[in-house]
């Protein structure tokens, strides 16, 4: 069947008014591009659908805006269940539907780590979308709390992850408990030859939709990244600025909600900072890239949209306030530094939450984006000090000081010169010359960046649980129990998944235990 052609814009993708106030809301002006591919087969179309795509672009929306609509003001039981490898995407997921859906569904997410008492009680309640981790789900469906009898969408997410972290059996299992006559959605950023045998085996003539592959990026930009919470990002965007001698950048945003508010706090605090989004007028527009260009403003702060168009070649940053939605948004926006043969540096801040999208961003571009630390504040205030030294030996080179003998002489008659220049010094730049101006920017752990499966080589016929798993692992390594996720118990084997950091210390704690003279616990391998 032939692929069909993308839309413009969210109100040509055949959402209703309810849908689109709540894109308003949430401050996104343009589809991406796998959102205008699958909005509208889903809504106009009874098919099933693979969709290739990557993390971070989008995904949640494209399958989360039409199943609301979907299955919104239909009564019964559990009317759609979202499949995902980890605890982290099933909490981003639900939190990303129940705020597109704005009431009118309910919604819940169902994983390893909490009370799975509390997660029965929520089931118990009524809700008409679940998203949850494999075991989690089939065990609540073992315990008979999970029930599918009315689901109309079953939507695997990161398909080809569950498959390197071993989910393909309780996916399986799962799809054995739901009805023939539902409609399944599989989202993968690749088709592994087990994928495929999966969809061929439980899907009906599904339509095949795939976003055009991304173009390498420019040479001349050096791309890096910093690890920044949400909360810190604006306080790191404003050391960036502040250290870089003449800096002329665009700062990226993924909504105009962000525009505005970053616009807003940079101004407030004297910065030469203006924005652009799609609510700005036509004539504002050309005003501010007027003022842009012939540098009265240095800071240039926009949505993805907005900036379409803009051509200035000697931008020294381009700023990644929040990671794009693709990696063809990640090339563009740092494509506009680097230009005309002048080197450029594209920084993007990464929060805990973004990280798997910066992974796909790596992958996807082929780009080398290295790790950096923020600077410090006394880092920033010495560049600013050697700054005044220079601007005035400058002023000293050009004889330009003659106005003001008249107030040095008088000054001079009670003071010592190094006394009166400190003085004037602490009048005139205290503040920026202060090293407590600038809040403490936190860091964050290592295992904020993902979660690693592990093997391990004891099952059921051991004697093992999912609670006797946790308690074996807690007695070797000191970890929180929360931080042991999604455990799947087979007769032979067993699976968990741990943060990254974690893993390493679990595996170091375990190198010398053996069952059948293999290593006890492993990393878990793709089938």
């Amino acid at each position: 069947m032939e692929q069909p052609q993308p839309l413009e814009g969210f109100a040509q993708l055949g959402l209703s008014e309810q849908a689109l106030e709540a894109i308003r809301a949430k401050g996104f002006e343009q589809p991406s591009p796998i959102q205008k591919l699958t909005i509208p087969v889903l809504l106009t179309q009874q098919c099933d659908i693979i969709a290739q795509a990557q993390t971070g672009t989008g995904k949640t929306a494209a399958f989360g805006l039409p199943v609301i609509e979907l299955i919104a003001d239909h009564p019964g039981g559990i009317k759609a269940l979202v499949l995902v490898p980890t605890r982290e995407l099933a909490l981003q997921v639900c939190d990303e539907i129940v705020s597109l859906a704005n009431g009118r569904i309910s919604a819940t997410a169902v994983y390893g780590g909490q009370s799975i008492a509390e997660q029965q009680r929520r089931l118990k309640k009524g809700v008409d979308l679940v998203v949850g981790t494999p075991g989690r789900v089939l065990d609540l469906i073992r315990r008979k709390d999970l029930k599918f009898e009315d689901l109309q969408l079953f939507v695997l997410d990161e398909a080809d992850e569950m498959l390197d972290m071993g989910f393909v059996e309780d996916i399986e299992q799962i799809m054995e408990h739901t009805p023939e006559a539902k409609r399944t959605l599989l989202f993968s950023a690749t088709m592994p030859a087990r994928i495929a045998k999966l969809a061929k085996r439980y899907m009906k003539s599904p339509e095949t939709l795939a976003v055009d592959k991304t173009k390498p990026t420019t040479g001349l930009t050096d791309q890096i990244y910093f690890e920044v919470r949400e909360s810190d990002k604006f306080d790191a965007l404003t050391r960036i600025i502040d250290i870089e001698p003449e800096f002329y950048g665009l700062v990226f945003c993924r909504t105009r909600n962000d525009v505005d508010t970053v616009t807003a706090r940079l101004i407030e605090r004297g910065y030469a900072a203006e924005g652009l989004h799609g609510e700005i007028t036509q004539a504002q527009r050309e005003k501010t890239l007027n003022k842009f260009r012939k540098k009265y403003i240095n800071v240039l702060i926009a949505t993805d949209v907005a900036a379409r168009g803009i051509d200035i070649v000697d931008l020294t940053h381009v700023i990644n306030y929040g990671l794009p939605q693709d990696a063809e948004s990640y090339i563009h926006r740092i494509g506009r530094t680097g230009r005309a043969g002048k080197e450029g540096t594209a920084i993007t801040f990464v929060s805990p939450s973004e990280y798997r999208r910066l992974s796909f961003v790596q992958k996807a571009t082929k780009a080398n984006i290295r790790k950096e630390l923020l600077p410090s504040p006394s880092d920033i205030v010495a560049v600013k000090r050697a700054r005044l030294v220079d601007e005035v030996q400058e002023i000293i080179g050009k004889n330009s000081y003659s106005d003001y003998l008249d107030m040095a002489d008088e000054l001079l008659v009670h003071n010592s010169p190094e006394v009166a220049i400190a003085a004037l010094l602490r009048l005139a730049f205290k503040s920026k010359l202060d090293v407590s101006t600038y809040p403490e920017i936190r860091g964050f752990n290592v295992d904020t960046k993902g979660t690693t499966r592990l093997f391990i080589g004891m099952g059921r016929k051991d004697g093992m649980t999912p609670k006797r798993i946790s308690e074996f692992i807690r007695k070797e390594v000191r970890i929180p129990d929360r931080k042991i996720d999604d455990i799947a118990v087979r007769e032979d084997f067993s699976f968990v998944s741990v943060p990254f950091a974690d893993a390493e210390d679990i595996l170091r704690a375990f190198s010398h235990r053996k069952a059948d003279g293999k290593p006890l616990i492993t990393k878990a391998k793709a089938k």
